[in-house]
């Protein structure tokens, strides 16, 4: 596109207003009169003018829109609702694909291991893990989209998508994934709940219960981790094993067939793994450390926690490509406040640095609610920190402005209804072109067996 030369003279009107309000300029408007405030008013752009802009500019501008308020701007006519299906407008999309650090959230159950992703609209038969047993059936699903930039929510829906018996377990390039919580070999979708695609990965080797996932998404590669809670027994569960999936552009897959032994004496409690670096890393708990994963070695080994005797509820997070350690810090025998601090890995993968400290008065207020320990996911900038056991009880944290707030309630989800959200890092894309490598692994496993 040329660039726009300011010489030209424009063929209509044009206004803008610009406001100053504030105490400085009022005592120093006596002194310069050029800084007054100055509001130029003209006729608005003719609706004829615009009518005419060109397709391809009008793409552009459309490219440029937050995916929320995309999803508005399509219901104006059929040709903007089409150009999500558009193979052109999709390539331009993802060349001018602005970063969007946002968050996704799904009801979960307090009393309850395994999310419940229907909406209210759903019968109750679903709200249990009993009656869902995985089945062709499809049942109506949401999420709800947390953007920090204007701490604003929007619902997703993506209705007779998902199968029964799935919850979400991670997710990273626009791409959500879903693990089947019955025990045995685990099956995984990756779901972008921005277009309503959905796609399979073939089952793991391994009969596990709960474990932990880790995924990592580019626009050329997939890499999955798949990591504890093996199942030795019908009864019983070890955390011996990981196994990994992989394919990428250049035609190299892996279908679990790497395996690796894990640390002795770990726990993966979270269940939840955090992708820096071609590496994931999860906690381990009693007593706390960090196991980390070299995905091209295969290989584990454990980094020591920073003042792990005195940390509790610690949650690694993923922040601007460094790996993030918060936790609430009680020293009872020591004279020091309690807090809730951040730590930060540095290059060498085992010292910890001391980056940040929730402010003490917001601090005392967390605490005042919080009794069953929190859970924290980090998407660029921002930190949330979300209060287990209660109603919607979040604190948002900005790493660049340094500024600690109190996230709003989600508007779609009812105060006092027994649900928690539980959050992931979420990128809102429309177009996720890795997942065509998946479709063509899946079809060929299809002729084989067929």
């Amino acid at each position: 596109m040329d660039a726009f030369d300011p010489s030209i003279t424009l063929p209509f009107p044009y206004s803008f207003t610009t406001a100053i309000s504030n105490r400085s300029s009022e005592t120093s408007s006596s002194a310069n009169s050029n800084s007054v405030l100055n509001i130029v008013t003209s006729t608005w752009m003719d609706g004829r003018i615009w009518s005419r802009l060109p397709q391809r500019l009008l793409d552009r501008v459309i490219a440029f829109l937050p995916a929320p308020a995309f999803f508005r701007a399509r219901c104006v006519c059929k040709r903007w609702y089409a150009l999500l299906f558009t193979p052109s407008f999709l390539e331009l999309y993802l060349q001018v694909l602005p970063r969007r650090h946002c968050f996704i959230f799904f009801k979960k159950k307090n009393n309850l291991n395994n999310y419940v992703y229907k909406s209210n609209r759903d019968n109750n038969n679903g709200d249990h893990p009993q009656n869902d047993k995985p089945s062709s059936q499809t049942a109506a699903c949401e999420g709800y989209l947390f953007e920090p930039y204007e701490l604003s929510w929007y619902r997703i829906s993506f209705p007779n998508l998902l199968p029964s018996g799935f919850s979400p377990a991670s997710s990273s390039g626009g791409l959500i994934c879903w693990v089947s919580y019955d025990s045995g070999p685990k099956t995984l979708l990756l779901c972008n709940p921005m277009v309503g695609s959905l796609t399979p990965l073939p089952p793991t080797l391994r009969s596990r219960l709960f474990p932990s996932v880790g995924l990592a998404v580019t626009p050329t590669s997939v890499d999955v981790t798949i990591a504890g809670d093996d199942l030795i027994s019908p009864y019983a569960v070890k955390n011996l094993t990981a196994e990994s999936f992989h394919i990428d552009g250049g035609g190299f897959y892996s279908i679990w067939g790497t395996s690796s032994s894990l640390p002795r004496l770990c726990s993966f409690e979270s269940g939840n793994m955090v992708h820096v670096e071609g590496k994931f890393y999860c906690m381990n708990y009693s007593p706390y450390s960090i196991l980390a994963h070299d995905i091209s070695s295969n290989s584990w080994w454990k980094i020591q926690a920073p003042m792990r005797r005195f940390l509790r509820s610690p949650n690694l997070v993923e922040s601007r490509g460094k790996l993030l350690l918060i936790a609430a810090v009680e020293k009872s025998q020591l004279n020091v406040p309690k807090s809730l601090r951040v730590w930060g890995l540095q290059a060498c993968g085992t010292t910890w640095v001391e980056m940040e400290r929730m402010p003490q008065p917001l601090y005392l207020q967390f605490a005042e609610v919080e009794n069953n320990g929190f859970h924290c996911v980090g998407n660029g900038e921002f930190i949330a920190i979300m209060i287990l056991g209660t109603d919607q009880k979040m604190v948002l944290f900005d790493m660049m402005r340094k500024r600690w707030e109190w996230i709003p309630s989600c508007p779609y989800v009812p105060i006092g209804g027994g649900d928690q959200l539980h959050g992931f890092a979420y990128e809102p894309r429309l177009a996720t072109p890795v997942t065509g490598l998946l479709d063509q692994l899946t079809l060929q496993s299809y002729n084989l067996n067929g």
